[in-house]
């Protein structure tokens, strides 16, 4: 496995600021840290040529992902202060929930009480007000948040709402909020209003956890990075050839044996099921609902060396620990497979709120196609009587798709595409995962010595610089219910790594699921980007600094 090694850095570090709407433009300074890492828990490595990001004071046109509209009110300015109150809508839980999540994020910058309480409806607003409209106009994710001298105002129609209008509030509060000690202030906010909801309802990122495995506690870490940017779906792939990372009843051996690898040889690892309940939750007080995927038919070696009758040959299998694919299958003919499955996917459901339950179905080389459309077939069913909807990579739409399943597209060739359309234009709906543009596997140059080329390089403007309404012709808009950023562990050596790829591709990718076509272009999202850069510093997110040029 690669990675650990030298690596040049290209950084995007300094604006020129003239006014708070007025920019300059990116200079670049490059350096080599030798640390072959993204700067694990610290707050992203530096070589020692490379200069600190330039703090660019907050406005209106500094918010990631770009708003559907945001006007500043010059002039006018509301400052947090030691005796301030987060204030919530009476009676909602939800909202109390978003109240304790937004004084969570400021208190530790802050050294403030911020004390959340309901909101006397009758009185004026002041400090922070968390307000839910059932019938406001902004739809489940959408919100309005005003700043005036005397309160802040964030409304929306459902909590998922109030969610992403508390990040954009972070957004406008000086850079210093980011840090994990307290730091000096004043913690002023430029006055305006942000009225705002996303593009596309399914924005996502999928971390692989069997090749490399992470700890819940690494992707508690990675939700707190990418909920910042209003992603609203966390995917894990949690079984592979090379591991097994999710506990099931009644079948320890998966977890025991199965879980013992990953690529490399390292000592892989599981997660119980308490482990991935406190995920899901950790992950939906920000705004994230989780999507398991238990890889089927392939990518099942693990499972078959925990259990060597789910195959055909009646052989003990050996544990992997390559990067190869498509080798290995459950035995679709044998009815024992299907009970394994029901209990498998049964179980996951169970612990699982959010409505989608990913089985894979990718690169299931040593099928015939009858045998794999027979066992998709009974796979989808399985994942429909456990109340769930069927979600599985573009390969679905051979056997075919059922009714309302979500296909993932995730490679431009071909034979590939025309599956896609013909699944949509027959009912599916589709995520656009393009592995030229959003696979953050794939290196941002051939001078990267962590990642994969085999979808080409991909840096950070090609990984923003794409259109999901054009990508495939003939596959109907309304189909395309989002996006999704896949990030395999194969090169991968530790989280510090993980967040090397992702950041600060990952941005980008919010950018295109949340934001209007016209709301967005290279010059100006690259300005807003480098003005994040400090503030992924003091969070301790570990990144790539590239050339924004």
């Amino acid at each position: 496995m690669r990675g650990g090694a030298k690596r040049i850095w290209a950084v995007a570090v300094a604006l020129v600021l003239v006014g708070l709407a007025a920019w300059g433009t990116t200079e670049l300074v490059s350096g080599d840290d030798g640390s072959g890492g993204s700067g694990g828990s610290g707050g992203g490595a530096k070589g020692p040529a490379a200069a600190a990001p330039a703090r660019v004071p907050p406005g209106y046109d500094t918010i990631v992902p770009a708003p559907v509209s945001a006007t500043a009110a010059p002039g006018v300015t509301w400052t947090l202060a030691d005796d301030t109150v987060l204030f919530t809508e009476p009676g909602s839980p939800d909202a109390a929930r978003v109240g304790a999540l937004l004084a969570g994020m400021l208190r530790p910058a802050t050294g403030y009480a911020l004390p959340v309480r309901e909101f006397d409806e009758d009185a004026p607003p002041s400090g922070i007000a968390l307000v839910l409209e059932p019938d406001g106009p902004d739809g489940v994710e959408g919100y309005r948040l005003t700043v005036t001298a005397e309160a802040v105002e964030i409304r929306a129609a459902r909590s998922a709402g109030l969610v992403n209008g508390v990040q954009t509030l972070r957004q406008l509060l000086p850079v210093d909020i980011e840090s994990r000690t307290r730091a000096a202030g004043p913690w002023t906010v430029p006055g305006g209003s942000v009225t705002d909801m996303p593009r596309y309802a399914y924005r996502g990122m999928m971390l692989d956890i069997v090749r490399q495995y992470f700890t819940p506690e690494e992707v508690r870490r990675l939700a707190d990075g990418i909920s910042r940017y209003k992603f609203n779906y966390l995917h894990l792939r949690m079984t592979d050839d090379q591991g097994w990372r999710i506990a099931v009843d009644g079948l320890p051996r998966l977890t025991e044996v199965g879980g013992a690898t990953q690529v490399g040889g390292g000592p892989g690892g599981f997660w119980t099921q308490q482990d991935y309940r406190e995920v899901v939750a950790y992950a939906a007080e920000r705004g994230l609902t989780l999507v398991p995927e238990i890889a089927l038919p392939g990518h099942t070696n693990a499972a078959l060396v925990a259990y060597p009758e789910l195959g055909c040959d009646g052989r003990e299998y050996e544990p992997y620990t390559g990067i190869d694919v498509g080798f290995s299958t459950l035995c679709v003919e044998s009815e024992k497979t299907y009970e394994f499955v029901d209990e498998v996917i049964g179980q996951i459901a169970a612990l699982t709120p959010g409505p989608y339950v990913h089985i894979g179905g990718d690169e299931a080389h040593t099928l015939k196609p009858e045998q794999f459309a027979a066992f998709m077939r009974r796979a989808q069913a399985i994942v429909q009587k456990h109340g769930k909807t069927v979600m599985a990579w573009h390969q679905l739409a051979d056997a075919p798709p059922v009714p309302g399943a979500v296909v993932q597209y995730w490679n431009q060739q071909g034979r590939e595409a025309d599956m896609i359309v013909d699944a949509a234009q027959a009912g599916a709906k589709v995520v656009l995962s393009p592995s030229d543009h959003v696979y953050l596997d794939m290196k941002y140059d051939d001078a990267d010595e962590l990642g994969l080329t085999w979808g080409g390089t991909v840096d950070v403007r090609q990984s923003y610089e794409w259109e999901p309404a054009t990508l495939l012709d003939g596959v109907p808009a309304e189909a395309v219910i989002g996006v999704e950023a896949p990030l395999w562990g194969e090169t991968l050596n530790s989280f510090a790594d993980a967040e090397y790829m992702a950041f600060p591709r990952i941005a980008g990718v919010s950018e295109i699921g949340w934001s209007a076509p016209e709301a967005r272009g290279w010059d100006g999202y690259r300005t807003r980007l480098a003005a994040q850069l400090p503030r992924w510093d003091l969070a301790g997110i570990g990144y790539a600094k590239r050339d924004l040029d």
